[in-house]
């Protein structure tokens, strides 16, 4: 009797036969690494990034001063189209995945929170936009 190969754990990665997934995956991880040195470059500090939870996942959690920032990282060719693409459904998943970062991190819970965009485009430097929107959209 043959045995049956395990199942492969889940990954982050894309799958490997899928080469436009493996390009817009690295073409995510590095805007997202672009977007966490150009806050901490105005003084944020970056405490989580890919923040996963079962209802969606934060780009960056950040702290500067007294405030808890969730970061999402949106990277396209443009940033009209970059802006774009924080629809009202990513908001929305952003926000569960806020409550379940506070859950984990009940500390956090009276700091002033804010949701942030950064916007990634090539060859210019990322935008921020702070409190893009919030909690109750």
């Amino acid at each position: 009797m043959r045995k049956r190969a395990a199942p492969k754990p889940a990954s982050d990665k894309p799958d490997a036969a899928d080469p436009e997934r493996q390009i817009a995956f690295r073409f995510g991880v590095s805007a997202e690494s672009r977007a966490a040195a150009y806050l901490m470059a105005k003084g944020y500090r970056v405490v989580a990034r890919r923040f996963k939870t079962p209802v969606g996942e934060i780009d960056i959690v950040a702290r500067r001063g007294g405030a808890l920032v969730f970061v999402e990282v949106k990277a396209r060719e443009h940033f009209d189209a970059a802006a774009e693409a924080v629809t009202p459904k990513s908001r929305r998943r952003i926000i569960a995945a806020a409550e379940a970062w506070l859950a984990r991190n009940p500390g956090d819970v009276m700091r002033e929170m804010r949701f942030d965009v950064v916007l990634v485009v090539p060859g210019r430097l990322p935008r921020h936009i702070a409190g893009a929107f919030d909690a109750s959209e």
